[in-house]
């Protein structure tokens, strides 16, 4: 929680009907290529270097900037084929379309609402977190301590964190009182848009079942979050048809960092290739961009906190990649890597990395993993724990959902490191409240200290193998921590 945090007079609460379009920081979006054809471009310029001139150059060749991140050298431009080649031609950086370069949601591990509630309906204040009505399906919440830790704090209202997904339902009744529209906007274009709708989920309950997972109220309505005191942020940073495309991203990473946001949760990767190539002149500038994004937000105080994947990959060890691109209509194929390859935002430096649990505080069995790469790993749940051979829903994480379809709000069951990554979030954020100004690096290291170190089991996992009658005992990598708030 830092101490230039005065504009807040009171606790989150939701404004509808704000339809202006910001700027950001010295972002300043001007209107785009007139031409049908303009598609979005990164410009990467030099580090610590102005934008000036690119913006000219892009303004020369009939280009429209969409956004201008001087505070990391880069901009995002709309332009057809043959600007940006002008552009590139002017000499002002690095000029990457990023076009097809959206990346799905994996929403594989969404499984199914379990209540509704009407619209408006309210609860009182609970007396604590067990109070809640759905506390007995919260398994996840015992196993990280929440009562002991909401014994010193359920979360101070000054400390806010961002959920980078795919919005955040702000009038589900346990979320109302928690998301602070001043602090959220839609980053789908590149740059933001505060208008009310323009963050709020269409198409996917992802990023509302996360924002529960952080922060539900405590209000003898449904489920608690891990710190139900601290401030919601919605920034949308994925699109209606499920895609993440790195100017969002990259949008909501300055948006954060401009923003007085002290951590931001991202459930995603960036790049239809799982693994970013820093050696590939094509994913390079989607690299450069992003980590100058992260990099300038923990030099203004925030910790960017990621899921680790879905994959059931070895992060240390990664030598092939074989379930990419991840882009919906690509076939998929089978690519060497290597060192120069990195999962973002997950294995960028400084970002927080978080592995999957389930029920039995054994690694989830979908889960990524990796020393040296992944931090802490927390409650994601896993319907095949305690028992491979049965799939048993309960042994998901429960969380606020909405149903996209009919705007019915509700509780429901979903499991992924993206169900994992919120557990950390919510547990910084109690940190925060607790211990006053942490700088992100001293944060991190907070969580890591104050974990606890699990036991390494012999042998490896393999999920294929429970597809046959003998079921196999879900196991635990080399190197993850279960959270304990402490």
């Amino acid at each position: 929680m830092r101490a230039l945090r005065n504009r807040r007079a009171s606790a989150a609460t939701v404004a509808v009907g704000v339809s202006t379009v910001a700027a950001l920081g010295l972002v300043a979006p001007t209107a785009t290529a007139e031409t049908g054809d303009a598609s979005p471009y990164l410009v990467v310029g030099p580090q610590g270097k102005s934008t000036l001139a690119a913006v000219s150059a892009a303004q020369a060749v009939g280009a429209g900037v969409v956004a201008d991140y001087s505070q990391i050298g880069v901009l995002v431009v709309s332009a057809t084929e043959a600007q940006a080649a002008n552009l590139q031609q002017a000499k002002v950086g690095d000029v990457a379309s990023t076009e097809g370069l959206g990346s799905l949601l994996d929403e594989d591990d969404s499984l199914e609402m379990v209540a509704t509630v009407a619209a408006g309906a309210l609860g009182s204040v609970a007396a604590d977190a067990e109070s809640e009505p759905l506390w007995g399906l919260q398994w996840n919440m015992p196993q990280i301590g929440l009562v002991d830790a909401h014994a010193v704090t359920t979360g101070d209202a000054d400390v806010v964190v961002g959920v980078l997904d795919s919005g955040i339902a702000a009038l589900h009744p346990d979320l109302a009182d928690r998301v602070d529209a001043s602090l959220s906007a839609s980053c789908l274009s590149g740059a933001p848009d505060t208008s009310f709708a323009s963050w709020q989920p269409t198409t996917s309950s992802h990023g509302t079942h996360v924002a529960g997972t952080i922060a539900a109220s405590l209000n003898d309505l449904g489920v608690t979050g891990v710190a139900p005191g601290v401030t919601l942020a919605g920034v949308k940073v994925v699109n209606d048809d499920g895609f993440i495309y790195p100017q969002a991203a990259l949008c909501g990473f300055l948006w954060a960092a401009e923003h007085g946001m002290d951590l931001t949760n991202s459930s995603y990767f960036i790049d239809p290739w799982e693994f970013n190539c820093r050696n590939d002149a094509r994913q390079r500038p989607v690299w450069q961009a992003i980590q100058r994004a992260i990099r300038y937000s923990q030099s203004q105080g925030v910790l960017n906190i990621a899921s680790a994947g879905n994959s059931n990959v070895d992060l240390q060890h990664k030598f092939i990649d074989t379930g990419s691109p991840n882009d919906g209509s690509s076939p998929v194929e089978t690519r060497i890597i290597n060192g120069a390859c990195v999962d973002l935002p997950a294995e960028a430096p400084g970002v927080v990395t978080v592995s999957a649990v389930g029920t039995q505080r054994l690694k989830s069995y979908y889960s990524s993993y990796g020393q040296g790469v992944v931090e802490v790993a927390a409650p994601g749940g896993d319907t095949r724990q305690p028992d491979p051979s049965v799939s048993t829903i309960a042994n998901a994480v429960l969380s606020t959902v909405v149903n996209v379809s009919n705007g019915a709000f509700g509780w429901g069951y979903s499991q992924g490191t993206s169900m994992a990554s919120p557990h950390a979030a919510g547990v910084a954020a109690l940190a925060l409240s607790a211990h006053g100004d942490m700088s992100p690096g001293q944060l991190a290291s907070h969580l890591q200290r104050t974990a606890e170190a699990l036991p390494c089991p012999e042998g490896i996992d393999n999920p294929e193998a429970w597809a046959g009658s003998v079921p196999r005992r879900v196991q635990r990598r080399p190197g993850e921590l279960l959270l304990r708030p402490r």
